[in-house]
């Protein structure tokens, strides 16, 4: 048996989730073979699945989204670094209830990847997700060597709103060594940096930015890609426009401009935590995520995982706090049947909350139906 989960979020880390799953199957077959991959998709939990996988987790003092210091980590095994820019730039670093979607700044970030560089990583696996910030990654550039200066020479404000005040942009500060790493931008989502389908459009609301504040957003880093075009020609436009431009708020745009390659996050991950060798050892897979909707079938962890065990015919079962996918669409995804906690218990506060023991459950359910 593999298990390969993401995180149950607000309930449970994925690791959490492996054990939980672990412990109920074994419950009805004793002794049986397990193997725990947890599995992320670039967001919140990267670095943590590269932990659980082997990598060395590595912690220093950045600047959060707001400026003040957090301790972030990432992790590391021989010259492959995995950083996630949620450790330092992400919702879960503002205080509970707080949002700034104008000012919020991926400076942070920058220093994440400086620190993966100082410990000699040559290739650098970028996840980017659950950010807090919507600033096109100027922050990030930034606290790499780069200068955003307004119209009387001085260093634009921290965050997105700031950058409608941007008149030059200077790259040429970049950190050397940025030349020379394979940088891999690792994320579910394909946006573009701005318009209806942009970062400020599609992801601002959920950082707490009103109708006007996704305007101003939108405005500012579209006049950000233009000043960056004057700056370093056309590549920087075709990466505005580019898929996973949008992603974190527009990090995504920020890492493509140092050369990053983009890929989906799960496929990026399921490589570096050799899932490939786990598959050939396992018989059947358990995947899952807190909910099971139509964002799952879109570059999400379980879609991924399900993809990689259909191409070498290996069944695929999930588990998940809520499930909102009727079973053709789980058969076109490559998962034979979907375990939801909601089923044991429909109260949804009173699932996260019992997350755990609810999990168990759900695989002794699992062992019965597929091991006895």
């Amino acid at each position: 048996m593999l298990i390969a989960a993401d995180k149950f979020k607000g309930s449970l880390t994925a690791v959490q989730v492996a054990e939980r799953v672990t412990a109920g199957l074994r419950r009805v077959v004793p002794g049986l073979d397990v193997e725990a991959m947890p599995v992320a998709d670039g967001g919140d939990g990267t670095v943590d699945a590269a932990v659980a996988a082997g990598f060395e987790r590595r912690e220093v003092r950045v600047a959060g989204p707001l400026g003040d210091e957090v301790t972030a980590a990432f992790a590391l095994r021989g010259d492959t670094a995995v950083v996630e820019m949620a450790e330092a730039s992400g919702l879960q670093r503002l205080p509970a209830g707080v949002f700034a979607p104008l000012t919020a700044s991926t400076y942070g970030s920058g220093e994440l990847l400086r620190a993966a560089l100082d410990a000699g990583a040559r290739t650098i696996v970028f996840g980017v997700g659950g950010s807090a910030t919507t600033d096109g990654g100027a922050g990030m550039l930034t606290a790499l060597g780069a200068r955003f200066l307004d119209a009387d020479g001085e260093p634009v404000t921290p965050g997105g709103g700031g950058l409608g005040d941007l008149a030059t942009a200077d790259l040429s500060g970049l950190d050397p060594r940025l030349a020379s790493v394979e940088l891999v931008l690792a994320s579910d989502v394909d946006n573009p940096l701005t318009g209806p389908k942009g970062a400020p459009a599609v992801y601002g609301p959920q950082k707490g930015a009103s109708p006007d504040d996704v305007a101003t957003l939108d405005a500012a880093l579209a006049h950000y890609a233009k000043v960056l075009e004057e700056a370093v020609g056309p590549k920087a436009a075709e990466h505005a426009a580019s898929p996973g431009a949008g992603a974190a708020g527009g990090i995504g745009y920020g890492a493509l401009l140092i050369g990053a390659g983009f890929r989906p996050g799960i496929e990026v991950m399921l490589d570096v935590l050799g899932f490939a060798p786990a598959l050939e050892r396992a018989s059947l897979v358990i995947t899952g995520e807190g909910s099971l909707d139509e964002q799952t079938l879109h570059g999400k962890a379980p879609a991924g995982v399900a993809a990689a065990a259909r191409a070498r015919g290996i069944e695929v079962v999930a588990v998940c706090g809520r499930l909102a996918l009727p079973p053709e669409a789980l058969g076109h995804a490559g998962i034979r049947r979907a375990y939801a906690l909601s089923a044991l218990e429909p109260d949804p506060v009173k699932s996260m909350a019992e997350a755990g023991p609810l999990l168990e459950r759900v695989a002794e359910s699992i062992a019965r139906d597929f091991l006895t």
